[in-house]
């Protein structure tokens, strides 16, 4: 994350010229293509998770966070609502407030009306998607300054930050952080905690361990939108990068694998078959899986050495009444 360039102002149809810029670090499509190449060519297959998030992705996870097993954006939610005066106290108001993963935006308005920050930062790599919240909350916060970026936050990129705007927070929801290794966890904090300062402090939602039962329902609805979520990832490959993935010759799996408190989403070959991506074959036999996501699960004392390893100070957690979901507030270390 370093200083930014260039961006641009968006229109929105109907209102004239939007109080919305854009600064658009999108992945180019050579990125995405030498990913994908690696992960289908490695000998356990694996795809990264952020390729989930097309237009078509981030609306279907939208949906799976509606679903009555999808427990985290619900409770994390409550944890807002219950403790927003007191989070927003910890932060400070009149802050520039930056946001990793914004998705829908739900979240975040809990907090702007408390914050009341300078200027709102929303990061998320579905162009179409932050577009949509950005201008939504324009709408529902007139005078807030919104400075969009699309971006893939998980490694370095632009921010459109101006030295004269003073003091950082920043918001990172949905227990995003454990689509991580914790090696991977501990370099994107450390990068936060670089980019906020000394004394700047971070808000991040972090799911808890709990009965596999749970998680594994969480992540393998009985509507199979999770499913669907899943199998988008190949479609928009397929789309991208000139592939001929059949998404129904795949299963959608979800397991909890207890010694490395993860939940694990792969994608399981139904059938000996071969495929075509950007020009290269790949094989796959009956069974054999792509592993496209891990959601780890953290007690609180496990991420609070997570977070000191990176540089934070751990200075308030709360949680939910179950004991689901936590949240906390983290400090730079000076």
């Amino acid at each position: 994350m370093r200083a930014h360039a260039t961006a641009r102002t968006t229109p929105r149809e109907g209102h004239g010229v939007a109080r919305v810029r854009l600064h658009d670090h999108h992945p180019a499509p050579a990125d995405v293509r030498g990913e994908v190449l690696a992960g289908l060519a490695a000998p356990a297959k694996h795809l990264p998770p952020k390729l989930f998030y097309d237009e078509a992705g981030s609306r279907l996870f939208d949906a799976i966070t509606e679903l009555p097993e999808y427990y985290p954006t619900r409770t994390e939610i409550g944890i807002l609502q219950a403790h927003g005066a007191e989070m927003a106290a910890r932060l400070g108001r009149g802050r520039v407030l930056i946001e990793l993963g914004s998705g829908s935006s739900r979240k975040i308005q809990t907090l702007l009306a408390a914050l009341q920050p300078r200027v709102y930062v929303p990061v998320d790599i579905s162009r179409e998607h932050l577009l949509e919240s950005a201008h939504a909350l324009a709408a529902r916060f007139p005078t807030l300054e919104i400075q969009a970026v699309c971006a893939d936050y998980s490694g370095p990129f632009a921010l459109p930050l101006d030295p004269t705007w003073g003091g950082l927070a920043a918001f990172f929801p949905g227990s995003s952080i454990g689509n991580f290794e914790p090696d991977q966890a501990r370099r994107l904090l450390g990068r936060i905690a670089a980019v906020l300062g000394a004394g700047g402090r971070l808000l991040i939602g972090v799911d808890l361990p709990k009965d596999p039962a749970v998680l594994e329902a969480a992540y393998d609805d009985a509507q199979g939108v999770t499913a669907a979520f899943n199998r988008n990832l190949l479609t928009r490959i397929n789309r991208e990068l000139g592939g001929d993935l059949d998404p129904q010759a795949f299963d959608h799996l979800a397991r909890f694998d207890t010694e490395r408190s993860r939940v694990e989403m792969h994608l399981v070959s139904r059938l000996d078959q071969q495929a075509r991506v950007a020009g290269e074959v790949f094989r796959f036999r009956r069974g054999e899986t792509i592993h496209t996501e891990s959601s780890y699960k953290y007690a609180i004392a496990a991420f609070q050495r997570l977070a000191q390893a990176a540089g934070f100070v751990p200075e308030q957690v709360w949680t939910d009444p179950h004991q689901r979901f936590s949240v906390h507030c983290l400090r730079v270390d000076s």
